[in-house]
């Protein structure tokens, strides 16, 4: 028989005057009343989630990954059949909408391979890891090896990887600096600018900023690039054997750019642009949008020191209501993503099992943010500026602009 589940206490959202700065998002506050007493071990974890969770079947996931291959060859075939004419304009931008939201379910399916969750044989996770991320011009080891760092330091102030945010009276060491210049910028150009802006650079320019330069990665790595594992850019994020891996990642790279090359020579850089450019560009904004939005609020904090381990930062991801239509398409990434913090070997189909074991014996740490998508995509977008040291603690709070 299942324990009952402990008592929610709502009084846990309540946040404390020391705290007015901070705007309250969803969530009420609820992550910035979690101490690290409240955080459990991996071994309570596996006691509550059922062994099931934690096994790979090959079959399920081969079968998963041809459902997002029929689907995808269903909008390939309609997009072939749009004129490619000047006055079809909207209909393309709907075609790339479509077909690149589409196309991010294998980018879910190649993440899943990069993190073992695929198939108990190796080979052929990463043979089918490698091919999916490569199409997508994603550099396959490069990104394994980035984003093992991030699960392993998510919302770490130094050493977390992507969306570490600029600290006021940042020092440049162990954080990022500018918090008192963007602060002061966002309020010079006012919250609607300021939000068209920091979507437009997240969504267009964010992913390949980051592959390319590191942008959004905390101060340790420096300025790393995931094609070039050397100077001018920072080596600390490749040691040993990982700049092999990554010429590795940059043949297939190179591959696919040369046949993109060859679809242009031949029938026209229009068909190409309309057909896999477009639609990879809609690919990269879900791609910022869920990883944005996975470790992101005005009352989600960055740690350091003794306020970080590594299970408190996997229990600061926020699952949200991506709906049905997006949970299917992209296998559900959004919806189940505390758990995969917690154990990413746990493969997508098993997920929602397991979020739900880990939500009924843990209420107080487990974030879900019921504001509709869109709604808190703007809102992270507006006010999550800059965040400012905690005084007596090693946590980082967003402040309000």
């Amino acid at each position: 028989m299942t324990a009952p589940s402990p008592k929610l206490d709502k009084t846990f959202f309540l946040q404390p005057k020391s705290l007015k700065n901070v705007l309250l998002s969803g969530l009420n506050g609820q992550a910035l009343a979690v101490k690290m007493t409240d955080i459990p071990s991996m071994s309570a974890i596996t006691n509550v989630v059922s062994d099931r969770c934690f096994t790979r079947q090959t079959l399920t996931s081969l079968l998963y990954l041809f459902q997002s291959i029929f689907i995808q060859a269903i909008v390939v075939v309609i997009g072939l059949a749009i004129p490619l004419k000047q006055s079809m304009l909207l209909v393309w931008i709907l075609y790339a909408v479509v077909s690149g939201t589409t196309a991010m379910g294998f980018w879910v399916i190649a993440h899943e391979c990069g993190h073992g969750a695929f198939s108990n044989n190796r080979r052929l996770e990463t043979i089918v890891g490698y091919v999916l991320h490569t199409i997508l011009l994603v550099p396959y080891f490069s990104w394994q090896r980035s984003h093992s760092i991030h699960h392993r330091f998510t919302n770490h102030i130094t050493d977390g990887e992507t969306h570490v945010p600029l600290v006021i009276g940042g020092n440049g060491i162990s954080e990022q600096p500018g918090g008192d210049e963007e602060m002061a910028f966002s309020q010079f150009i006012g919250k609607i600018p300021f939000g068209v802006l920091q979507l437009t650079l997240h969504l267009l320019v964010g992913w390949p900023a980051y592959l390319l330069a590191g942008k959004t990665g905390g101060p340790k790595y420096g300025m790393s690039n995931h094609f070039w594992p050397r100077a001018p850019f920072s080596r600390k994020m490749w040691p040993a054997n990982w700049p092999k891996k990554i010429w590795m990642s940059d043949f297939g790279i190179g591959i696919v750019l040369s046949l993109l090359f060859y679809w242009g020579w031949n029938l026209g850089m229009a068909s190409v642009l309309t057909m896999y450019f477009a639609p990879l560009l809609v690919v990269n904004c879900w791609l910022v949008v869920y990883t944005w939005l996975h470790h992101t609020d005005t009352d989600v904090p960055h740690l350091s020191g003794s306020d970080f381990s590594f299970m408190r930062g996997a229990f600061l991801s926020i699952d949200r209501p991506y709906g049905r239509i997006l949970n299917f398409l992209h296998h559900h990434i959004g919806s189940t993503h505390v758990i995969h913090h917690i154990a990413p070997s746990i493969p997508h189909y098993h997920a929602k099992e397991a979020t739900r074991a880990i939500k009924q014996v843990f209420p107080k740490i487990y974030l879900f943010d019921p504001t509709p998508i869109h709604l808190a995509l703007w809102r992270i977008a507006v006010n999550c500026v800059a965040v400012k040291a905690e005084k007596g603690s090693f946590r980082y709070l967003w402040q309000r602009p």
